[in-house]
């Protein structure tokens, strides 16, 4: 190589060194400081779009479980009402026994009945105010014409602002109702529906005529006797709901299970993609710094050469 004054390629190799290596000593820092293998598309473009994917996906299972969790604090006021309203039957059953003896003359029963349909009343009160967030639970809002729980579906409608029918309960990423949703229905558990108290159909139908409902008063011995079968067939119907509830309930809780899993081992895998290796990263910082630091010495010796060229014209 010439000796020469105008260029410096010594120093132009130094230079150029010296700015892969600041640059490579720039990308470990950043790697280090954030914990991040990629921190803009440029580091690994299909990893970065892979990435965004599965936090996406992450992001939305964490949703999931979190619906979940709610529809499971639904259910759960849902039947702590059912258990007051349980209370209540097993009270009017107690007063139907009572009424239905013969020991006792037609005032007190009136007396007894007036008890009678103000539980009635109390249940169906509970049934018409219990909710959650807004949505009333135990009315019948929430109920559906069809007692498999595979065809609830055609029930539902969330077309509109407040959507109608068996609730909806979504967990999943998607919206595939094999994998990411179902529903939950909810009898109407008002007394009329129940069959129970003076605002429930006085007759019931029976072939072409309607015969006197069984639970509408006990005011009478054979009224009371009568109520008895129907207060039978009011708390079947209610366990019914309860035991649906409960069903649904520990469906969601191993759902959420899933979910959770899930959601971890998508994490692990985001992990392994966006996650710098700090033990490696580690390695590269010393090295580039090394290399940083030779080439900065190195760049200092060659912009001294010149000098060399001086000494000879001056000699």
């Amino acid at each position: 190589m010439s000796l020469v004054i105008n260029n410096n390629l010594m120093a132009m190799t130094a230079t150029r060194n010296l700015s892969n290596a600041y640059g490579n000593l720039a990308t470990s820092v950043n790697r280090l400081s954030s914990g991040l293998r990629i921190t803009t598309a440029a580091d690994d473009a299909a990893g970065l779009a892979i990435r965004e994917l599965m936090r996406a996906d992450i992001a939305s299972l964490n949703q999931g479980v979190r619906n979940a969790n709610d529809a499971i604090s639904m259910i759960q006021t849902a039947d702590g009402a059912l258990g007051v309203i349980d209370e209540k039957l097993i009270r009017m059953k107690e007063l139907a026994t009572q009424a239905a003896t013969g020991t006792y003359a037609s005032d007190q029963r009136l007396i007894i009945d007036s008890e009678y349909q103000q539980m009635a009343s109390e249940i169906t009160r509970i049934a018409n105010a219990t909710d959650f967030n807004g949505i009333y639970l135990l009315n019948g809002n929430l109920s559906s014409s069809s007692t498999g729980v595979s065809t609830w579906a055609s029930s539902h409608s969330g077309s509109g602002l407040a959507s109608t029918g068996p609730l909806k309960i979504h967990f999943g990423t998607g919206n595939d109702s094999a994998e990411d949703y179902y529903y939950i229905a909810i009898g109407n558990s008002t007394a009329s529906a129940l069959g129970v108290g003076n605002q429930s159909d006085r007759t019931v139908a029976n072939g072409t005529h309607g015969v006197k409902s069984g639970g509408y008063s006990i005011s009478t011995q054979q009224g009371a006797q009568e109520a008895l079968a129907a207060l039978n067939a009011a708390i079947t119907s209610k366990d019914n709901i309860r035991a649906s509830l409960g069903a649904l309930q520990n469906r969601l809780e191993n759902t959420i299970t899933n979910l959770q899993i899930q959601a971890e081992n998508l994490q692990a895998a985001e992990s392994r993609i966006s996650d710098a290796d700090i033990a490696i990263e580690m390695t590269k910082f010393v090295r580039n710094q090394i290399l940083t630091q030779s080439a900065v010495a190195m760049l200092s010796q060659a912009n001294t050469l010149p000098q060399m060229a001086l000494q000879l014209m001056q000699g």
